[in-house]
């Protein structure tokens, strides 16, 4: 079984896409009509250049409105069917997608279709070709991959089979299990696309917003489940139209493919019980320390902060200048070194979360299956916790559960009384990070925690800024003891990119702490002298009739600043923010009774407050 994809999945020249397609490791391509229509290159050229690249072409595509036509576009139709039938021939292609008919002028007549579909497939026949018919979901008649299949039988010559498009069938919501009826040796190709669940225009919906499979919503792990159920052993081949591939990296897309795809046949496999050779997804446990980048100029500031919100400063690396700081189960590293890794990645960031912790089940398994889906991974100077290569070139560091203790107590030397203090400290954990990426990377990313860990996204949200909007998105493990949001915009003055722009990348903007009591962490980190953001009257005003508030909570929450939010069940979030360091990274703290959200209802409130000191020396 191989991985194709199709040309026009990519940006670029048919050359360039074709390059790239090589590069990222594809078997095949597939050659969209409009792209070699486009191209100086002639067909024996273009088939040079994919054989001389280790490629093979599997398909061509797409032809369209064939059947049921009258005169004299029938003639014609059959004329340029020829005319594709010799391209093909230079480009040694022996496979033509051949779509449903969406003519408003084509019949329904099911024995006309079948008449021209016959005729099409003798006429394939006698080139050595074979079409493959494709089910469009906004097809005029047939747009259902149960009657296309029902046509080819009645068809039964060699020269037809069927096209299948996990977009066209899981878009229309055509259950995976009826793939069952249908042979596996007539199966000519498999086109694959996930796409996010959206109410629109089906053809407009294909034509902008589908994605790789593990980037969406549609059940594409499900429709190739059902495929390898039934033994189809051919091409799985990406088709994707999406706004934001057209203007992304050929090289990023390509490289992101052969990663989905191949996460995407370990899935399925691991579905019916089947052989595999990658290792399962990395089971998260849970988030076990933050580590952050310190310039030599911002380190009394930072160890201020850190101490004001609770840390206490319970280690120090034997050998380097590296310090560990604990409050409750929360652990933060603060890494002064001026070499190495954390060096480099302040060079280029300034001070700023340079690693994350992760603790699972099996960090040798979470190592290799990262490396088998193409993820670079990164020597660690603690061989007991190596590391994957995350987002903006930070550092995810994978260790075993129960591990911890063992690497600190190897690494640095501890207090005993400062880490016995610790345990009690006002902040009880980590909740969750929030991560910030450019938007032509933000599927990427999402690929990437999908891919590697076992996680699930939840609905995706629009936050709004006040110079823009935020796409946000919430990866987070099945028991909830890691949390991640990641955003991304194309507004050019909001937080998330001048965080782009001032911090030179990608990279975490803030982090969340938990605590069981956030009034009492409110009025200690205060009094500890820690800067907080300031939030309007006028929502609390609101926030005492939204949620039925009492005068001694309202009187609380406005006086420390904390928003609150509260689900259809009745659970609770409450949340406060501390002023940014520097610009860059904040803190957020978090109190949650069975609330499963991120207080999304308060994000605009919060990057107003934000917004009201760009302009300050300082913020």
């Amino acid at each position: 079984m191989t991985n194709a994809i199709a040309s026009v999945s990519l940006s670029g020249t048919l050359e360039e896409k074709i390059r790239a397609a090589a590069a990222a490791g594809f078997d095949e391509i597939e050659i969209f009509d409009v792209d070699f229509v486009a191209s100086p290159l002639s067909a024996r050229e273009t088939r040079a250049l994919i054989t001389d690249l280790g490629l093979t072409c599997s398909l061509y595509q797409p032809f369209r409105d064939l059947e049921g036509m009258p005169e004299p576009q029938r003639s014609r139709a059959f004329a340029r069917l020829q005319q594709k039938f010799d391209v093909m021939a230079e480009l040694g292609c022996d496979r033509l997608l051949l779509c449903t008919n969406c003519s408003p002028l084509a019949s329904g007549d099911r024995a006309r279709i079948v008449a021209d579909l016959r005729e099409a497939a003798e006429l394939a026949a006698g080139r050595g070709l074979v079409l493959g018919y494709e089910a469009l979901a906004w097809a005029t008649h047939v747009w259902d991959h149960r009657e296309a299949w029902e046509i080819v039988c009645a068809v039964d010559h060699p020269g037809l089979g069927i096209l299948l498009d996990s977009f066209h069938s899981l878009s229309r919501a055509i259950p995976v299990d009826s793939l069952r009826a249908i042979d596996p040796a007539k199966i000519v190709y498999v086109q694959l696309a996930d796409a996010p669940v959206l109410d629109m225009n089906r053809l407009y919906w294909s034509r902008h917003f589908r994605n790789l499979p593990g980037q969406g919503g549609l059940d594409v792990e499900g429709f190739v489940t059902e495929l390898f159920r039934i033994g189809y052993a051919g091409p799985l081949s990406l088709e994707i139209f999406n706004d934001r591939f057209r203007s992304t990296s050929a090289a990023l897309v390509a490289r992101d493919g052969v990663r989905s795809l191949d996460a995407l046949r370990d899935a399925a496999a691991r579905n019916l019980g089947q052989a595999t050779s990658l290792p399962r997804k990395a089971e998260i446990v849970g988030l076990e320390f933050v580590e952050f980048a310190v310039a030599a100029e911002d380190r009394i500031a930072m160890e201020a902060m850190v101490a004001q919100m609770g840390f206490v400063r319970i280690g120090r690396h034997r050998a380097k200048q590296v310090e560990l700081w604990r409050s409750g189960m929360a652990s933060l590293v603060l890494n002064h070194e001026d070499q190495g890794f954390a060096r480099a990645y302040r060079l280029t960031h300034g001070s700023a979360l340079c690693a994350i912790g992760l603790a699972v089940t099996d960090s040798a398994a979470a190592i290799r299956r990262a490396e088998a889906l193409g993820g670079k991974t990164e020597a660690s100077d603690i061989p007991s916790m190596p590391a994957i290569r995350g987002v903006g070139g930070s550092l995810v560091y994978v260790l075993d559960a129960g591990d911890a203790d063992r690497i600190w107590a190897e690494e640095f030397v501890l207090d005993p009384a400062a880490a016995a203090a610790a345990v009690t400290g006002p902040i009880e954990g980590f909740d969750h990070l929030a991560v910030v990426v450019h938007n032509d990377e933000f599927l990427s990313w999402q690929l990437y925690w999908r891919a590697l860990f076992d996680v699930q996204v939840q609905e995706a949200q629009d936050v709004i800024d006040p110079n823009g909007l935020v796409y946000s998105q919430a990866i987070q493990n099945r028991s909830g003891t890691f949390r991640l949001t990641m955003n991304a915009t194309d507004a050019r003055d909001a937080l998330t990119s001048r965080f782009l722009s001032q911090t030179f990348g990608a990279g975490f903007q803030h982090i969340a702490f938990h605590a069981g009591d956030l009034p009492a962490l409110a009025r200690t980190v205060r009094a500890n002298g820690l800067e907080c953001l300031p939030i309007p009257a006028n929502y609390h005003d609101d926030a005492v009739a939204r949620f039925g508030l009492d005068a001694a909570e309202s009187a609380a929450l406005r006086e420390l600043d904390i928003l609150i939010d509260e689900d259809p069940a009745g659970h609770r979030y409450r949340q406060f923010y501390s002023r940014a360091f520097h610009r860059s990274f904040f803190f957020e703290f978090v109190e949650r009774s069975g609330y499963d959200g991120y207080g999304a209802p308060n994000a605009p409130v919060r990057l107003a407050a934000q917004s009201r000191y760009r302009i300050d020396p300082l913020p």
